[in-house]
């Protein structure tokens, strides 16, 4: 998600299609579909954006620039709405919209901009949530401990969840001493409330592949809330079961 923004302000979103001779848009017909025609222009984009919680603001947002207006939501949007209180989902709008368009593109299926936000919020709210459970953590000055993630004898897993997938999927990957891969596996399961879930499921299904095929007793991952649960589970109620 964050990649694909990062691609957007710098202009690496590739829209010409290297199989066809036309460049038209697959949801509207425009016959020369851009980058912000594609995000911000396409009446059905327009319609998503009219049905999200983002403010417009006239001559500043949705304009005909991808610029503009990512410097409007990065950074201008944030004089209607307190930073702190922010809880805009346009990094989720942005990123389903663009997989809508895939979706007609590739797959000619059509999204339903109302759905496409519901998906949205829903993604952005869970976020959030798992945020604001994660108490404030206070390092004293001479007794940190050193966080740099040792790669000896270790299991490293990682969880997914799509919201427009029926399924989600994790896995995992156990490297010796030498760094060296000595086994790893994949699988998908019937999908999760949150990406958070579908990283606990992740641990759990790792957790017992090492009971099975290695001594390993150590695990990597890249989520925050999973290793704040794991350090503090009595913060974490709802996952108790």
């Amino acid at each position: 998600m964050c990649h694909l923004i990062w691609q957007l302000i710098t202009g690496q979103v590739v829209i010409t299609r290297n199989i066809r001779c036309d460049n038209y848009c697959p949801r509207c017909g425009e016959t020369e579909e851009s980058v912000t025609h594609a995000i911000f222009e396409c009446p059905p984009a327009l319609q998503v954006w009219s049905l999200s919680a983002t403010p417009t603001s006239p001559g500043s947002f949705v304009v005909s620039s991808v610029y503009t207006n990512m410097d409007y939501l990065l950074w201008r949007k944030n004089n209607i709405i307190e930073p702190d209180q922010n809880r805009d989902p346009y990094p989720c709008i942005i990123w389903y919209m663009w997989k809508a368009r895939n979706d007609k593109l590739f797959r000619r299926i059509d999204r339903d901009p109302l759905e496409l936000v519901r998906y949205a919020e829903s993604e952005r709210q869970a976020r959030f949530s798992a945020n604001e459970m994660i108490p404030p953590v206070v390092h004293a000055s001479n007794s940190e401990e050193n966080q740099v993630l040792s790669l000896d004898n270790i299991c490293i897993l990682d969880g997914s969840l799509t919201a427009s997938d029926r399924f989600s999927g994790c896995g995992w990957v156990w490297m010796d001493s030498g760094e060296n891969i000595q086994h790893m596996g994949t699988r998908n399961f019937t999908r999760c409330e949150s990406a958070l879930h579908s990283e606990v499921e992740a641990l759990r299904w790792a957790m017992e592949n090492m009971l099975q095929h290695s001594p390993c007793q150590s695990f990597g991952t890249d989520c925050k809330e999973l290793i704040a649960m794991v350090k503090e589970p009595q913060k974490w109620p709802s996952f108790a079961t």
